[in-house]
């Protein structure tokens, strides 16, 4: 039996085991429900390049020894598979290919190995990656270079009786992994499932760069169900859409998520690596039992089980592990993936807010309130700017434009918020800005109810809101709460709210910057003080604004010591998501966690951009650093 008959036979045999990868999985995700008519096409694959190399490749680009040995085996087998398919598979059998080949399959050889050193070298091995299969993967996929690298080496003489049945074996062992092992489950689905994702991926604004006309942020905004269709969310895996389900099977279990993640470090019953695999699990059926990766603080593998028609919370996937989730995105930025784990629990908690009415904690009697009063906390909304009497604040008329709307949110009722919103006023009286507050009229954005699954409320509230700006003119809106900027910019858009939206952070920096104002060259609250900036969730990764509130920092004379988590990667207060109402406990705060972070480089002052933040790490127990807003350092700078 000749080499070249063996490595064709091979060749085929592979090319009908990814047919069968792909016919198997897709079987799984075609049970999911469909996409909005249109939305996508076959022309959605030619972007795969592109979004592979690009908007894939710079997120994994940041662990630079990974990045580095998965272009290295991931590029070699790509090439090396190719290339046997044009010089076998079309019997062009041209020996300057055979060459190539040689080096493809050398330099992902040489990837393997190196992959093999991450998990098996002297380093201590990462405990957010999963073990089992996927420690093997190395030496399978070695394996089936090594078989190429020595089939086109060897000359055919000595490719003979039992050499080249090792060849043979060293090439099918790998080529099983990455074929019919892919369609059993294995590690290696995550390359086909992962390339399919990226063109059908279920946030296609992922890759325009832009979200809409005016600002280039992050596409975050989370769906619009249709509630007159009767889109409650997803309680069963099969009421996911089927481009959900397929970006589940997309996850590499690399566990950069679950690093990430403030619920899982707080040990609380959270791990969004493991909750993706649950969702795996309830997809194709079975238990969770052969998980390989760290589990859930707090929940046993093995006693938890699904199937496409059962449903997901309880017999797969723990309530407490929904509303842990503080929905600050840590997750998604960090996956190489670019898996939407938020949006798979948002849609989950939707189930169990709108169908089956079980919000935990004070959630329940916060969205009531919302609901009656327009107020979370069931306020009097006629006196939510009653701290601003004496600051001269004119109140919106109808009829009389200004240039800016001030929207101060549902933390204008919180003493402390109050301190930082005074500062603002005065800093906007020392500008001369022309600006008017809504007064008594300002009802609730939404967020919290959005957040805890009551989309009907969020868009009850919404429409509101939308009806009462409508009434009023102005140029731009400006907020202190990044929660209030983000329902306002981004998620009112879907029903007809649009508008220009801005943190007081990068106002104040404007008014700075044109010469409105002068600030002195150090503010007396931060003089000879060592300070650090927090970075807020919902204005960071929800809205890219990382920038201003150090440019702004910087020019009243603040040196920043960052954090080691900060700007885009900066980690979450805890305040986020309706987390503070369901209080799902753990092992220890989160906001202690990031206290922790700023004790560890000897901060005396965190200043704070967020309401959320500010209340949220002024609550840690003990000696810390003190919390103040952005808005508070420049009015000490004015005075």
């Amino acid at each position: 039996m000749s080499p070249v008959f063996v490595i064709t036979a091979l060749l085929w045999l592979s090319v009908a085991g990814l047919a069968f990868a792909l016919y198997k999985r897709a079987a799984y995700w075609c049970e999911g429900r469909a996409t909005a008519a249109g939305a996508y096409g076959w022309g959605n694959l030619l972007s795969i390049p592109k979004r592979y190399f690009v908007d894939l490749h710079h997120v994994v680009a940041r662990d630079p020894y990974i990045a580095k040995t998965h272009v290295a085996t991931a590029g070699g087998a790509i090439a090396a598979m190719a290339l046997v398919f044009l010089n076998y598979g079309l019997a062009i059998y041209s020996p300057w290919i055979d060459k190539l080949i040689f080096l493809a399959a050398l330099v992902m050889l040489v990837g393997a190995v190196f992959v093999w050193r991450r998990r098996h070298g002297t380093k201590a091995v990462p405990a957010r990656l999963s073990r089992g299969p996927w420690d093997s993967l190395p030496l399978l996929l070695g394996s089936f270079a090594l078989g190429l690298v020595l089939f086109i080496v060897l000359p055919a003489a000595a490719m003979s009786g039992a050499l080249a049945i090792i060849v043979a074996l060293l090439i099918a062992v790998g080529a099983f992994t990455m074929t019919f092992g892919a369609a059993r489950g294995g590690p290696m689905k995550h390359a086909l499932a992962g390339l399919l994702h990226l063109a059908f991926h279920p946030r296609q604004e992922r890759f325009t760069g832009r979200s809409h006309e005016h600002d280039a942020v992050p596409p975050t905004a989370l769906k619009m169900p249709v509630l007159d269709a009767k889109e409650y969310g997803v309680g069963k895996p099969v009421e996911f859409r089927w481009n959900q389900l397929l970006s589940f099977d997309a996850c590499v279990q690399c566990g950069k998520c679950e690093a990430a993640c403030p619920a899982f470090a707080a040990g609380q019953p959270l791990n969004p690596k493991k909750l993706i695999q649950d969702l795996v699990t309830g997809m194709v059926g079975g238990t969770d039992a052969a998980y390989a990766g760290s589990p859930t603080p707090g929940i046993p593998l093995g006693k938890h089980s699904g199937a496409p028609l059962k449903p997901l919370v309880s017999t797969l996937i723990e309530a407490d592990t929904l509303w842990s989730c503080t929905t600050c995105r840590a997750c998604v930025q960090e996956c190489p993936m670019l898996i939407e784990h938020v949006d798979a629990i948002v849609d989950m908690r939707r189930n169990q807010t709108l169908v089956e009415g079980i919000v935990p904690g004070k959630g329940p009697e916060t969205l009531a309130n919302l609901r009656e009063t327009g107020s979370a906390n069931g306020f009097d909304i006629g006196a939510r700017y009653d701290w601003a009497v004496d600051l001269q604040v004119q109140v919106a008329q109808p009829g009389r434009p200004v240039d800016v709307l001030l929207i101060a949110g549902e933390g204008a009722f919180d003493m402390r918020y109050q301190r930082s919103l005074r500062a603002l006023v005065k800093v906007l009286n020392k500008a001369g800005v022309d600006y008017a507050v809504l007064g008594g009229v300002e009802t609730d954005t939404g967020d919290t109810a959005r957040r805890l699954g009551d989309e009907a409320t969020f868009q009850q509230l919404a429409t509101q809101l939308i009806a009462t700006l409508s009434r009023y003119s102005f140029k731009k809106i400006v907020t202190a709460d990044p929660h209030v900027m983000h329902s306002l910019r981004n998620e009112y858009r879907a029903l007809g709210g649009l508008y220009e939206v801005q943190h007081h952070t990068a106002l104040i920096a404007e008014l700075v910057e044109s010469g409105k104002l002068t600030p002195a060259a150090e503010s007396a609250l931060a003089a000879g003080k060592n300070v650090t900036y927090h970075d807020p969730c919902y204005l960071g990764r929800y809205n890219g604004e990382t920038q201003a509130p150090r440019k702004l920092l910087k020019s009243i004379g603040i040196k920043v010591v960052e954090m080691e988590r900060n700007g885009m990667r900066g980690r979450c207060c805890g305040g986020g998501g309706g987390a503070p109402l369901t209080d799902i406990p753990g092992k220890q705060r989160i906001p202690d966690i990031r206290i922790n972070d700023a004790r560890a480089i000897n901060a005396e002052i965190v200043a704070v951009g967020c309401p959320n933040c500010t209340a949220m790490l002024e609550g840690v127990v003990g000696a810390r650093p003190e919390v103040l807003d952005v808005a508070e350092l420049v009015a000490a700078a004015l005075e």
